[in-house]
């Protein structure tokens, strides 16, 4: 069985992570499919080159409790360190509602459902440039 994430409407295959894949990429990769192993719920990936000189990609997931959000967040930074590609600064652990890893390359949001419900960052992120313009 495939996995498949959403990303910015449309669907990518998850694979794992190979030595011919971008290091942004493979780290995108990497986080997609640790998610997506762990149960994470309504994972999203949303490209944001060349619309944020923050960061390539955010990812934004679910988790159905915090005590999920935390073990969701404790093997995302695990196997970040165990493959190299990356290191990770972290925020909102002690309470884990919302938990932001950011690698640089790529930004992670995980969410408990109702918070991320609130904040939604999907659409936030998602305006077409052409409607923000407008």
């Amino acid at each position: 069985m495939e996995n498949s994430h959403r990303v910015e409407g449309e669907t990518a295959a998850a694979v794992r992570v190979t030595g011919d894949e971008a290091p942004v990429e493979a780290l995108e990769t990497l986080i997609l499919d640790t998610l997506d192993d762990d149960k994470a719920e309504d994972i999203v990936a949303i490209d944001l080159r060349g619309k944020s000189s923050v960061t390539d990609f955010m990812v934004i997931a679910s988790g159905r409790s915090a005590r999920h959000v935390n073990a969701l967040a404790d093997h995302l930074l695990r196997a970040i360190k165990e493959n190299g590609v990356g290191s990770a600064r972290v925020e909102g652990l002690q309470a884990c509602d919302w938990v932001l890893i950011d690698t640089g390359d790529v930004v992670v949001h995980l969410f408990r459902p109702e918070v991320r419900s609130f904040y939604n960052l999907e659409k936030m992120w998602s305006v077409d440039s052409e409607t923000a313009a407008g």
